[in-house]
């Protein structure tokens, strides 16, 4: 099967206008630190050299923050350009815009290799930048007043120019993938999905609607030999059953959590209504106990047919058996009559 073309992601960034390359920039940013508050877009008229801004606290701009400049041209980032954002930042930390971020990270697809080689060495970069500090004519630091002007130049004298960092593109995308961004991006590349959740010993809170609803099968079928947790346990049927189940319910919930971290939000859901639709009208129908709706419910699950998502893909059938539990816990499935049946 031939599939058409499609290009990388790395060249998809690479056809991104400015505005749009902000954008990108701004879904990348809480991936480098999990720990940042808040991360905003400022780009455009009056930003005063901010386009995305990190912040560390709920302080803003007037706490720790981080600055990533987003940088995107035809040609390569330079030196003079880049040293002209700085000479921006300074600026605004003068004239009491914010305070001086703890990070300013350059963010653009390619850099020039004579700006990588004066980043890589901070104290020649802040001495290159002085020297032309000193005799610009850029407007950001002409018309500042001569005591503005020398404060900064002091502060440029006082800062570590470590704090100037680019970044790299491919690195960019590995973090990229990890939030749940990429999907809608660009096209989604096979995922690992993390090893199933094995169940606890002793039951989780979470279990309890679904647990709650097997035990009435169980005592419905067995009566009192298997109506509570111990004796079922105990029983050759129910407790080789209940095992099962359980596991097909940590199996689905290491599904939900995979699709929580590697998707945008929705998708785990729409499996469960896919299943619903199927699983509810199979439980409407007459059944002598609720072992036998139970057990037609999770055999028609197998074979649902599921819409087409990235997350599709992944779903395994002892996911779908799950899926039927998680709907119980939902209450949009109930197995014995007396429980209120679907």
């Amino acid at each position: 099967m031939q599939f058409p073309y499609m290009p990388s992601p790395k060249k998809i960034v690479f056809g991104y206008d400015p505005d749009e390359f902000e954008e990108f920039v701004k879904e990348w940013v809480p991936a480098l630190n999990p720990l940042y508050v808040r991360v905003e877009r400022q780009g455009g008229s009056g930003d005063h050299g901010i386009d995305v801004a990190a912040y560390r606290t709920p302080q803003g701009l007037e706490g720790p923050w981080d600055n990533y400049q987003c940088k995107r041209y035809k040609s390569a980032l330079n030196w003079g350009t880049a040293s002209a954002e700085m000479r921006k930042m300074f600026a605004g930390v003068v004239l009491g815009h914010f305070v001086r971020p703890t990070q300013y990270v350059f963010v653009a697809p390619a850099f020039a290799r004579t700006l990588r080689q004066a980043l890589a060495k901070p104290s020649e970069a802040r001495t290159t930048f002085l020297r032309d500090l000193a005799g610009t004519t850029d407007e950001v630091i002409t018309k500042l007043t001569a005591a503005q002007q020398l404060r900064v130049t002091e502060l440029a004298q006082e800062t570590d120019f470590s704090m100037f960092v680019p970044v790299d593109m491919d690195m960019m995308l590995d973090q990229h993938m990890t939030t749940t961004h990429w999907a809608t991006r660009f096209v989604d590349i096979p995922r690992a999905r993390p090893a199933i959740q094995e169940p606890p010993d002793q039951h989780d809170p979470r279990e309890a609607r679904y647990v709650q609803e097997l035990v009435k099968v169980y005592t419905e079928r067995w009566k009192t030999a298997a109506d509570t947790l111990d004796r079922i346990a105990q029983h050759p049927r129910a407790g080789e059953h209940m095992r099962r189940q359980r596991e097909a319910f940590y199996s689905a919930e290491s599904l939900r959590r995979f699709a929580r971290d590697a998707y945008p939000e929705g998708h785990f859901n729409a499996v469960l209504d896919d299943v619903h639709t199927t699983a509810i009208e199979v439980a409407d129908g007459r059944y002598e106990l609720g072992w036998d709706r139970l057990q037609a419910v999770l055999a028609a699950a197998g074979a649902v047919a599921l819409t087409e998502t990235v997350l599709s893909r992944y779903v395994r059938p002892l996911d779908r058996m799950g899926v039927c539990h998680h709907l119980a816990n939902d209450e949009r499935l109930t197995w014995c009559e007396e429980g209120g049946a679907a």
